[in-house]
């Protein structure tokens, strides 16, 4: 697979530059492709969660679901349908205090 090239000039701390160098040789790639791939992984996770975050997530959730009152589907139904006819009307005709 052939691709452009673009040239960049930057500047890499001495541990990023001994771990590139390490992975290069184990990989038997050239720098620029470790470069690349890195890139390449590190982009495909943007957005995700980390390991970290999901698990605080997941806590914050397991200590808020007790205190949601249980409902009948059919009650939540019928609210909704009072919003959705609410906002159709124009919604409040009275300011809220």
């Amino acid at each position: 697979m052939s691709m452009a090239s673009t040239k960049m000039t930057f500047s890499l701390d001495a541990d990023t530059v001994r771990r590139l160098r390490t992975a290069a040789d184990r990989l038997h790639l050239p720098y620029s492709r470790v470069v690349r791939e890195a890139v390449a992984d590190y982009a495909a996770r943007i957005g995700r969660l980390s390991e970290a975050e999901r698990v605080s997530m997941l806590r914050t959730f397991d200590r808020l679901l007790p205190g949601v009152p249980p409902r009948p589907a059919s009650a939540v139904d019928a609210e909704l349908r009072a919003l959705r006819a609410g906002r159709r009307r124009g919604g409040r005709r009275v300011a809220a205090r």
